[in-house]
Parts: C-alpha cells; sequence; structure tokens
C-alpha cells in the first residue's frame, strides 16, 4: 500500500482517504482484542477460577489503555492540526512530549504494580484461588507496561501524520507473536517451563515490547513529517497542556469503562462468580465488535483535525457522514453475530453448561444496544477532534456510568441475573439521543461558521466523488 503524506488529509477524495486512514486501523485494533481474547481462551482450559481471575483485572489493563489512548488522542489531534496548519515546529513538539508523558505515566503504574495489587483484588473477592492467579497475571502486566504504552505512542505519531499502514504491521506483529507465545508459555510445550496464568502475561509483554520497537524504528525510518528529538530536550508545559485538554477528557471516557466493568463485576459477584466470567467473556468478544470502531474513529480524528487547521467546512461534514455510516454498519453486524452464534462464540471459552445458560442470554440481550453504541461513540470522537471534548466526555459518561450502573443495581434487584444484562440498551438508548442534540451544537457553533460554500449542490458534488473513487 501506497504511503500517504500528511498533505493528502485535504485532498484525497474522502471516502477513499476514510478507508486508507481507517482500514489499516481497523485491522490491526481488530487483531490486537486478539490479545485478551487469545490469553482467556487458553487461561479458560486452567480453571474457571482463572478465568474470573483475567475478569477482575480487566479495569487494570482497561485504565492503561485509557492512560495510552488519551494521551495519543491528544497528541494527535495537536499534530494533525499544526500539520494542517503548516507548522511543523509544533507538530514535532507534541511528539516528543507525548513521548516524554509515555514515561511519566509508566511509572505510575510501575508503583500500582509493586504495592497495590493485591488490595486491588482483595477489595473485590475473598477466593484465594482467583487471588492468586489474579497477582501472578497483574503484577507482570503493570511492573512491565513500558512496551504497552511506548506502542500507543509510536503508533498514534504513525496515524498523526497518514501513516496508518505501518500501525496494521506493528499491531499486528504482536498479537501473532501472543497467539504463538501463549499456549507455549502457559502449558510448558516445546520444552519450555508451564508457567500457567504467569506465561499468559510473559507472553503479552513479549508481544508488546516487540511491537513497540518496531512503532519506534518504523517513525525513524519513514517519518519525515516530524523532528523527533531525544538529547537535550525539555518539557514543553504550553503544549502539553494543549495535548491534556483533549487526552485527559479521552483519558476519562476510557477510564470509565475500567469503573464502570469493576462495579459490573461487583453487582454480578451477588449472583455468582460464573455470571462475572460470562461478564468477562462479553467483554472480550465484543471488542472484535467495538476495536474497528475504535480504529475509524482514530482515522477519522487527523481527517476532522486538520480540515478544521485548514477551515474546510465540506471535507469535515463528508468525513463525519462517512465514519458515521462504517461505524453504525460495523456494530449491525456485530448483533447479527451475537445474536445467531452465541453458543458457538462461549464454546471457545471453555464454557460449562451454567456459563453457556448465562452467556447466551448476556450475548443477545447486550448486543440490542450495538447500534446505538456506534454513533455515540463516533460523534464523541468528532466533539474531540473539533475541540469540544468535554461533550465526548457527556457521552462516555452517560453511556456508561451515569445511566449504566444504577440500571444495572437496580435492575439487580429482580433476583434475575439476565434482567441485568438490560441495562446496556437503556443506557445506550439515553446516550445516543444526548449526543445528537450535541452534534446539533457542535455543527452550529464549529462547523457551520467555517469558510467555503455549503450549498446543496457543493455537498453532493463532493459526496459523489468521494464515494465514486
Amino acid at each position: 500500500m501506497k504511503n500517504m503524506k500528511s498533505e493528502e488529509l485535504g485532498k484525497m477524495p474522502m471516502n477513499k482517504l476514510v478507508l486508507t486512514l481507517s482500514v489499516p486501523m481497523m485491522i490491526s485494533m481488530f487483531i490486537q482484542s486478539l490479545y485478551n481474547v487469545v490469553d482467556s481462551m487458553f487461561v479458560a482450559q486452567i480453571s474457571e477460577e482463572a478465568l474470573a481471575a483475567l475478569s477482575l483485572v480487566f479495569p487494570i489493563q482497561m485504565l492503561m489503555v485509557a492512560i495510552g489512548i488519551g494521551t495519543g488522542v491528544g497528541m494527535n489531534a495537536e499534530l494533525s492540526k499544526r500539520l494542517g496548519e503548516g507548522n511543523r515546529k509544533l507538530a514535532s513538539a507534541a511528539a516528543n512530549n507525548g513521548v516524554f508523558l509515555t514515561l511519566m505515566h509508566y511509572g505510575l503504574f510501575l508503583l500500582f504494580g509493586m504495592f497495590l495489587v493485591r488490595p486491588f483484588f482483595e477489595m473485590q473477592t475473598d477466593n484465594p484461588e482467583i487471588i492468586r492467579y489474579g497477582m501472578e497475571y497483574t503484577v507482570l502486566i503493570t511492573t512491565l507496561s513500558i512496551g504497552k504504552l511506548m506502542q500507543f505512542t509510536y503508533e498514534r505519531i504513525l496515524q498523526s501524520t497518514g501513516r496508518t499502514f505501518y500501525t496494521m504491521i506493528t499491531q499486528g506483529t504482536g498479537a501473532i507473536l501472543n497467539i504463538i507465545l501463549d499456549p507455549i508459555l502457559i502449558f510448558g510445550l516445546l520444552g519450555a517451563p508451564a508457567l500457567g496464568v504467569r506465561g499468559a502475561a510473559i507472553a503479552t509483554i513479549i508481544a508488546q515490547g516487540t511491537s513497540a520497537t518496531l512503532a519506534i524504528i518504523i517513525n525513524s525510518k519513514v517519518n519525515n513529517d516530524i523532528d523527533m528529538q531525544y538529547r537535550g530536550f525539555r518539557p514543553d508545559w504550553a503544549v502539553i497542556k494543549r495535548i491534556y485538554s483533549v487526552g485527559v477528557p479521552s483519558m476519562v471516557m476510557t477510564s470509565i469503562t475500567s469503573l464502570v466493568t469493576l462495579l459490573f463485576n461487583n453487582i454480578l459477584l451477588q449472583f455468582t462468580s460464573t455470571a462475572t466470567a460470562v461478564y468477562g467473556v462479553y467483554i472480550r468478544l465484543q471488542g472484535f465488535i467495538f476495536m474497528p470502531v475504535f480504529g475509524l474513529n482514530n482515522g477519522m480524528i487527523p481527517i476532522v483535525s486538520y480540515n478544521l487547521g485548514a477551515r474546510n467546512k465540506e471535507r469535515m461534514t463528508l468525513a463525519i457522514k462517512i465514519c458515521l455510516a462504517y461505524g453504525v454498519g460495523i456494530m449491525l453486524t456485530g448483533t447479527v453475530l451475537f445474536q445467531l452464534f452465541p453458543e458457538q462464540l462461549l464454546y471457545l471459552f471453555n464454557a460449562s453448561d451454567e456459563m453457556m445458560n448465562l452467556g447466551v442470554a448476556a450475548l443477545r440481550t447486550i448486543s440490542l444496544s450495538f447500534a446505538f453504541a456506534g454513533v455515540s461513540i463516533m460523534l464523541g470522537t468528532v466533539f474531540q477532534s473539533v475541540g469540544n471534548p468535554m461533550l465526548g466526555l457527556w457521552v462516555q459518561v452517560i453511556r456508561q456510568l451515569v445511566v449504566l450502573v444504577p440500571a444495572a443495581y437496580a435492575l439487580s434487584f429482580t433476583g434475575d441475573v439476565n434482567m441485568v444484562w438490560w441495562s446496556k440498551l437503556i443506557s445506550e438508548t439515553v446516550a445516543v439521543i444526548f449526543a445528537l442534540f450535541a452534534m446539533r451544537y457542535v455543527y452550529a457553533k464549529k462547523i457551520q461558521p467555517l469558510s467555503g460554500a455549503d450549498t446543496e449542490l457543493s455537498s453532493r458534488k463532493i459526496a459523489k466523488e468521494g464515494f465514486s473513487k
């Protein structure tokens, strides 16, 4: 695939541009979702307690993702906007300060892994087997999380300059390596020691470190839109403030997933640990659907941000419409798969009869909310890209916390765990209504005033050009 230069963000036909930027990222994030799925599939062969342990550790994994993605989104928006303005110096400053922030964030997870893992698990369960499995896995993935965080940062630098194809290489390499190493290290194949849950963590760490190394090397070899500075670097607090102004709301949005998973797990533990294992399986399976949408989002950010800097209203509007259409299409596909093949999906995790009975109802009920979630996620990213990150934050707060957790808690009083799953549809319905009203406000305030004719004729012409090329 031909490498794309940053100027083409403002010139390439829109549908082709969206696909060029997003498809490699969608594929790479789809592949990356294999990390947790493959770990869980093999760990499920050990015991249901081991699978439950990975379900309980998922909030910590999501917190790492939140910090990594949040920093990357803030850096991505700042870097792409400066490229759109033609300011190479500030674009390079965004990349360099993003790397600096990544190192600072790693220090936080290092401290957590050294001192807080046991209290985290003891807060949720008194099952000694689950605690043991959880500690074996979590201590390693937190204290050695530098690879995961650096991978996020350097891949976002590639994305910001239009080089998304290379992120497919870096993430795909890591995912494949993880798939190969998991059974070897977990079960002791090919002469390796059988390390159990600890082996799953080591396989993940090696894979993430490999992906990060590749991303750093590729940036140094092919990315000529920015200048990376390592020697004599000094933090630029003005740039860091701008990165965090967009990135922190994104961190909070993704961190909400971590908090909600923690709270949801505790609600489900009132019924049975199997219900918690079912929710853990759902979280991993839905990654196959949501991750491509997040890849589409990441492809949309530099397009919208670049054309905001270039004050091109028509291209911004067309990009949003095309990405919304693709996002909803992906989510509807996920709904169909979860409705038709729940048993086959659960068999991947060595589901017991009880887990199968609970899981089929869970997958079918929750998947009814996917299309609404797709609209909310896409519009939330638009808000971030145009400088209204708080609106994006509110969309996620509503869909994942303000409505979801109280609804799940209230439905738990029915005594039927299958009723709890309906809280997902309730929260997504409320969130999409809010997001649509918020989009009307953002369009009127941020997009409509931009220069350039916005006649019906010109819009049709651009749309025809975008979808035909």
